[in-house]
């Protein structure tokens, strides 16, 4: 028998939690720290000398030696630099030390981090500050302190810092909502995420072979094998030994590091699996997530595998995506989205949910914009993923609600009826009334909302910013009209059946994949932004940019500079793939299919002269030497393409969406069809067949 594990003594192991905390602080320190990370007030130096000293000697029980601020700057993925704990004596001795000056802010160089123009590349200083509210812990001989990271001149530089801002903001504007509702207890409400992470696993030895794989995450090329998905025999399925021993090692690395890791399976597609947790605040729930994405990788590789995040890797197969359950909570235990059972209690539900739905609406383009980038591009709208066009599905009984709210007609069951919000009394709305629609973008599930457009590969802490910060502006303006309203529930009436009414084109319970939904979302008014390209430009629009500064969420500089960001980004990866593709296609396809030809010209002439038909044998010469052509001719289109694009940003990525990425198209099309005809012996890497089915 294996050695056993005692999860609930593992979990959190390694992490400074708020348990260790209590045990190893004296108590003021501890209260003064509760008070920070409760009401944001500042943390005292002497306070945080004495928390960094606890700190350091629990990291060092745990076997640190070194220290980091560990920090998300706007690249998607974490940074980190390691100091140690050394400090010399002046006999040729070390003693540790760690002062609450270092925990509290570090100073990483910021020359070679993505700005968005926020500052010049000579200027390379950057500070981190430490994030009292996300847990430190020891990982890898190294006390990892999450940090926020921000610029010389103050401007936030990553992507942790506006999503604490959206959580401060949405929590203020939610409470306000709660008062008017009586409840004096609540002091926060706490925007709670649980993110499913989809990933696909290889063996490290075929994905060393394949170039494509290597450079950018995805195959580039590749023929469909005579079996993909269809028989649906993966979904669920056995786990494989193998497979089965990395998720084992997986699961006991994130639960030392308190990452609440709940469920694993197969997913759709071979070789494709999934990770989900128990859901959390977002802080944590987004420092989570880059951690598990993080350990995946380092994961796989001890069991000789290799973890592809990327949203895309396989054509013909399901991607893989992040499906974000988003909801809110107060700080004494109520989910804002669960609907009651009173009339009080459902008319508060009411309320959030018109918030939510007339949030998205307005501001669809901006939630849209959130999980752009060229990976997802493949992905969105696929057989396995929902469209670009944003809608949120509510389910049979609660769309049924609100048109009867809409209409101001009875809805009615077996036994209630409503007549007036916070008067009659609503059924209680239970949760899973209806079927999932997997072709939403944005499903109600029960008591929370789940975003299943984000890539794979993408931080969570974009969408979620969106999702707080457009809550927060809907809810702040139904508070200015409630709090000054002498006929409370007449205003809460008028309110709630406005939003439904005007914004009712967003609610949508079809399949999103027909061409009928594209049709009727256009007629609805609805954008449909199906690239990066042409889905980004919306992302600074006025009313974006009023959105997020008039929260205190960015500055516009701040804004613009994730625009630029995002647009550069999506110009490099297209701009990656389109050059190792043409590498790939000279380098190692066009001389296969030649060397090949070879060997049948030869074959042929030897038959001949032993007066042998050889009809089969010339007619895949024909074939190999028309699709040589042809790629030949496409790789030379490609070249064009990439040499004669614009210089700036906005008008280089028009050009990547519409003349390179065709171009790429054909290329693969004409090697894909060389593969289907090449004797497998000389084709130069893994096929489909070698790789997903291993």
């Amino acid at each position: 028998m294996g050695e056993f594990l005692n999860v609930p003594e593992i979990f959190g192991s390694d992490v400074f939690n708020e348990s260790v905390m209590q045990e190893r602080l004296p108590q003021r320190i501890f209260l003064a720290w509760k008070d920070c990370k409760i009401n944001g007030s500042q943390l005292p130096l002497d306070t945080a000398n004495e928390i960094a000293e606890a700190m350091k000697v629990w990291a060092i029980e745990k076997g640190a030696t070194h220290y980091t601020h560990w920090f998300q700057p706007m690249t998607g993925i974490t940074a980190e630099k390691h100091d140690s704990f050394i400090s010399p004596t002046g006999d040729g001795r070390v003693i540790m030390e760690f002062s609450g000056k270092e925990l509290v802010r570090g100073e990483p160089d910021a020359s070679s981090f993505p700005s968005g123009g926020l500052r010049a590349t000579f200027e390379a200083r950057g500070y981190t500050a430490w994030d009292p509210t996300s847990c430190a812990f020891v990982k890898d001989g190294s006390l990892y302190i999450p940090t926020c990271f921000f610029s010389y001149n103050g401007e936030s530089l990553d992507k942790k810092t506006p999503l604490l801002r959206s959580m401060e903001e949405v929590s203020r504007e939610a409470v306000r909502i709660l008062r008017l509702f009586g409840d004096e207890e609540t002091r926060r409400v706490i925007p709670c995420v649980g993110a499913e992470q989809e990933y696909f696993l290889l063996p490290k030895d075929l994905y060393a072979q394949r170039e494509d794989l290597r450079l950018t995450g995805r195959t580039l090329f590749g023929a469909q094998p005579p079996k993909g998905q269809e028989l649906d025999d993966h979904y669920f399925g056995t786990i494989r030994t193998r497979v089965s021993s990395f998720m084992k090692d997986l699961d006991e690395q994130l639960w030392r590091l308190g990452i609440l890791s709940k469920t694993k399976h197969n997913e759709g597609a071979p070789c494709q699996h999934e990770l989900a947790p128990i859901y959390t605040d977002a802080n944590t729930a987004c420092d989570d997530n880059q951690l598990i994405m993080e350990i995946m990788k380092k994961c796989a590789a001890k069991h000789n595998l290799v973890c592809l995040l990327h949203e895309k890797p396989f054509a013909g197969v399901n991607g893989s995506g992040k499906h974000n359950n988003w909801s809110l909570s107060t700080d004494t235990g109520k989910n804002l989205f669960s609907p009651g059972k009173t009339p009080r209690q459902n008319a508060r539900f009411l309320v959030f949910l018109a918030a939510f739905i007339q949030g998205v609406d307005e501001y669809q383009d901006f939630l849209r914009c959130t999980v752009a980038s060229a990976g997802n591009d493949h992905r969105l709208g696929g057989g396995e993923a929902p469209p670009a066009i944003v809608s949120i599905f509510l389910g049979d009984e609660l769309s049924a609600v609100v048109d009867s709210i809409i209409q101001g007609t009875n809805y009615k069951d077996p036994e209630k009826s409503l007549l007036r919000i916070g008067v009659d009394v609503l059924p209680a709305i239970p949760k899973d009334t209806t079927d999932r629609n997997r072709t939403s973008p944005l499903a109600f599930t029960g008591n929370k909302f789940e975003l299943r457009m984000l890539g794979s590969s993408q931080s969570i802490a974009g969408p979620n910013i969106a999702l707080n910060t457009i809550m927060a502006e809907q809810l702040s303006r139904f508070a200015d009209s409630l709090e000054k309203a002498e006929d409370f529930e007449g205003t809460l009436q008028t309110i709630v059946s406005r939003a439904f009414t005007e914004h009712r084109r967003i609610i949508f319970e079809g399949n999103g994949y027909s061409d009928a939904w594209k049709e009727e979302a256009a007629r609805r008014g609805l954008s449909n932004l199906p690239s990066t390209a042409e889905a980004l430009p919306t992302y600074v629009s006025p009313k974006n940019i009023d959105l997020v500064v008039r929260h205190g969420i960015f500055t516009e500089n701040e804004f613009r500079a994730r625009f630029a960001i995002h647009l550069e980004s999506y110009n490099k990866m297209v701009n990656i793939e389109a050059r190792t593709m043409v590498d790939m296609a000279v380098h190692q396809i066009l001389p296969a299919a030649i060397r090949y030809s070879k060997v049948l010209c030869e074959t042929v002439k030897l038959k001949q002269d032993v007066g042998v038909s050889c009809k089969g044998e010339t007619a895949l010469i024909r074939q190999l030497s028309a699709h040589t052509e042809k790629l030949w001719d496409a790789v030379e289109v490609l070249k064009k393409a990439l040499a004669v694009l614009p210089k700036e940003v906005q008008a280089a990525a028009a050009g990547y969406r519409n003349r390179v990425i065709p171009a790429m198209q054909t290329v693969r099309a004409e090697a894909d069809a060389l593969e289907e005809l090449t004797d497998k012996s000389c084709w130069p890497y893994p096929t489909y067949s070698d790789l997903l089915f291993y």
